[in-house]
């Protein structure tokens, strides 16, 4: 009895000391992100969202830390972040949910996406001067462009990974030569990269 009870002493003063850490999953709803982000809704007045709104982890994110989607009130996180830190998962977390609480308060009105009804949300949720972007150590993904288009008045030239839709013109020399109505002289001219 003496030498289980020692053991029993020993194991614990082992295990002291050590962050014990929930292991969050690599993919699906995390109850206690979902639990938080209804809290902190309801804390701003915003019930209904407070409501329907969802934290889930997405596994296939590669390049991405989260996103926000709106109008479904869903905040997905990317499961590389839990090797990363705690502090960026709760950076991240409220970034996105930021999102969230700035497009319930816009209604039916458009907002640009990290335009000041977003900072004004960083702000509420305790995150001033957040950024829009991130340096996180994940993977980026660059994307080949195949499309080149020129104005043949200005000369100005862009690339698009998709090929444009439709009849499009250099709005600049349009504005400067047609008073910004569409021209045929300032229509794009197409090539496809190889």
């Amino acid at each position: 009895m003496e030498e289980a009870t020692l053991q029993l002493q020993l194991s614990f003063k082992e295990g002291k000391g050590h962050e014990v850490r929930r292991q969050r999953r690599v993919s699906g709803k995390d109850l206690e992100l979902t639990n938080r982000a209804g809290r902190l809704c309801a804390e701003l007045g915003l019930s209904l969202l407070a409501q329907k709104v969802g934290v889930r982890w997405n596994a296939r994110m590669r390049s991405t830390a989260g996103r926000a989607t709106w109008p479904d009130a869903v905040v997905e996180l990317n499961p590389a972040l839990q090797t990363i830190s705690q502090d960026e998962i709760e950076r991240t977390f409220l970034h996105e949910l930021a999102h969230l609480v700035a497009y319930e308060r816009a209604g039916r009105r458009r907002i640009r996406p990290h335009g000041p009804e977003w900072r004004r949300a960083c702000c509420d949720l305790g995150i001033p001067g957040e950024k829009a972007g991130h340096t996180l150590p994940l993977p980026t993904r660059t994307i080949r462009r195949k499309w080149r288009y020129f104005c043949p008045g200005c000369w100005a030239v862009f690339d698009r990974v998709r090929r444009m839709r439709g009849t499009s013109a250099c709005y600049s020399c349009c504005l400067k030569h047609n008073g910004g109505a569409y021209h045929e002289r300032f229509r794009f001219v197409e090539k496809r990269i190889s």
